[in-house]
């Protein structure tokens, strides 16, 4: 994968990835790329200069494992009856307390559909019974 910085021919800049050099230019003859703010059509890669690495690496995990190990440390982990665990919650037949686990696309819906607040989780949780 590759990053470029592109620039439209209004002067928009904004980022996108591709799978290689070739894969941008294929997608930019056959009119495919577009500005982000504008919409325009003529769109082309910008100056841009490598990111070097100057500095050891950090021992500090990277932002979505911090995010893992909150959720992880702070929630309970309730598995395919996220969606039962939640509704309950919000209906007030179950004590309140943070959960995360899974729900298909018709359970997220139908929880959003009255107003249950649920988000997605950028990562899948692991598998664990609590």
């Amino acid at each position: 994968m590759i990053r470029y910085t592109l620039q439209c021919d209004k002067g928009h800049r904004f980022d996108s990835w591709f799978a290689s050099s070739d894969a941008f230019d294929t997608l930019r003859r056959a009119g495919h790329l577009s500005c982000e703010t504008c919409g325009s059509t003529r769109v082309d890669k910008s100056l841009m200069a490598p990111r070097i690495a100057t500095e050891e690496p950090s021992a500090e995990p990277a932002p979505l494992e911090k995010l893992r190990r909150h959720v992880e440390s702070t929630a309970t982990y309730v598995g395919g009856s996220f969606a039962e665990e939640a509704r309950d919650q919000h209906d007030g037949t179950a004590p309140a307390r943070p959960i995360y686990g899974e729900a298909t696309g018709a359970q997220v819906r139908a929880l959003l559909r009255d107003e249950v607040p649920v988000l997605p989780l950028p990562f899948r949780p692991k598998s664990k019974t609590n």
